[in-house]
């Protein structure tokens, strides 16, 4: 048994690194991931180019230079918003308070081949 399945953490044969909206993302074939809104329908077909590294075996892992040629491909599998963030600002002693609230749209993604 390994240290990390000991621990609770699953650890991957087959995976990629993508970046997308200024944020990296582990892909793995059949996980479903939440990222920055992208424009499309649900069940439209999308590429991610932006591969930083792919590892498609125990021993073979590739690392871009910056990103590698072949892109991991997913769909969309639906459009929502993120849950509600609470900005509050206060100023002590000037009787200034200002209360905001905010949802991050969300595109929910099925990676369908890494």
């Amino acid at each position: 048994m390994k240290n990390t399945e000991m621990l609770g953490q699953e650890t991957f044969d087959a995976y990629a690194i993508i970046e997308t909206g200024g944020k990296q993302y582990q892909a793995i074939k059949g996980k479903t991931i939440a990222i920055e809104k992208i424009d499309g329908e649900v069940g439209q077909p999308i590429e991610f180019n932006q591969v930083l590294l792919r590892k498609s075996g125990p021993e073979s892992v590739e690392i871009g230079q910056p990103f590698l040629k072949k892109p991991v491909k997913a769909s969309i599998v639906k459009q929502i918003k993120g849950p509600k963030l609470v900005v509050f600002k206060f100023k002590r002693r000037k009787k200034s308070r200002v209360k905001k609230g905010h949802r991050q749209p969300i595109t929910v993604i099925r990676i369908e081949e890494i």
